[in-house]
């Protein structure tokens, strides 16, 4: 990689009356004191003016398979270049990715990537996109400006795995050249995003129905199902019913299963019955695409087609074992399957 630069001057910032900064970013809205960091830890004052320290600092690059995100609906079966950087902007007690998000830049092997060199190494190992994910893409919003930007140009697709807990005038600007994102709806209820994430869950829907209405990005919703936490019945009809009203039957919808990590190592993993009921009562509310993640199941896999009901992509994990789709359409019965083909 590339020698270290200097801090990148940061976006969504304004002086408070009492000198300091406030970060307008995220909802979160910290005010920050000359020296100091706000929550995500990467965006710091230095010197009075505000800089996103996480900008061109990757904690490293893999290549997954683009079903891990989740993606089921946008170039399935290809391969994509992920990474992320130190930091988040919400606090979930059950994060599963806590080494990354948790750190601080200091304690974490970074190494230094322009947004050049990012859209290079997809090029270098035939990538046709590119994730943000790992810890959480909107702290480092102007990093993936720059690189998604240097992608449309390249003809590379950018791919956001993110918490939409973003500032409504911030996010016009860092999705601006975004293909797809996998939102996640940690849960329905303000309750477990204020006691579990420390944040709120208003925003995040907000974000969903922006997605919707206002822009091209391809999204599908993840929640992760935690037992006794955001997995009942009600909760989960009750998500599902404002899916549909408010972005549609089409929206792929995944639930996957929590295994005990961070600070939440005393809960049981989630039971698979859990996620086969979490599906059975989203099917029930017209979703047309609903799959499971973090557990085996075929069924949970699959995609099927709404219309003649047979099974057009088959998965086994996050690997393609039958695709039966002609130019976006099923193979049966011709119906044009919702997404990127």
């Amino acid at each position: 990689m590339e020698t270290e630069t200097k801090h990148h001057l940061a976006k969504w910032w304004k002086y408070t009356d009492n000198g300091k900064i406030l970060c307008t970013l995220c909802p979160r809205y910290c005010t920050i004191g000359e020296g100091q960091a706000g929550f995500c830890f990467i965006r710091q004052n230095i010197n009075n003016k505000l800089y996103s320290i996480g900008y061109g600092r990757p904690t490293g690059f893999a290549i997954d398979p683009i079903e891990k995100k989740p993606l089921n609906h946008f170039l399935p079966g290809s391969q994509i270049l992920s990474f992320g950087t130190a930091g988040c902007n919400l606090g979930c007690k059950f994060c599963q990715n806590w080494s990354i998000s948790k750190a601080k830049l200091d304690s974490t092997n970074s190494l230094y990537a322009s947004p050049e060199k990012v859209v290079e190494l997809a090029k270098k190992y035939s990538t046709p996109s590119i994730a943000f994910t790992y810890n959480d893409p909107i702290i480092f919003g102007e990093y993936v400006i720059d690189i998604s930007k240097i992608a449309r140009e390249e003809n590379i697709k950018t791919v956001m795995v993110t918490n939409g807990y973003i500032d409504k005038e911030a996010r016009k600007e860092v999705f601006e050249f975004i293909d797809a994102a996998n939102v996640d709806l940690k849960a329905f209820s303000e309750k477990f995003y204020h006691k579990l994430t420390f944040s709120h869950l208003e925003p995040v829907l907000d974000t969903l129905i922006w997605l919707k209405k206002e822009t091209n990005v391809w999204f599908e919703i993840t929640t992760l199902l935690i037992p006794n936490e955001n997995d009942s019945d009600e909760e989960i009809n009750k998500m599902c019913e404002w899916i549909v009203e408010n972005l549609g039957d089409e929206v792929p919808l995944h639930f996957t299963a929590f295994h005990p990590d961070f600070k939440m190592t005393d809960k049981n993993k989630t039971p698979s019955e859990t996620l086969f009921k979490a599906r059975k009562i989203a099917i029930n509310h017209g979703i047309k695409f609903c799959y499971l993640g973090n557990i085996w199941d075929e069924i949970g896999h699959t995609t099927f087609c709404p219309k003649c009901k047979k099974p057009i992509i088959k998965r086994s994990w996050h690997d393609l074992v039958e695709y039966s789709l002609k130019n976006g359409h099923c193979k049966y019965c011709g119906y044009k399957i919702n997404g990127f083909f």
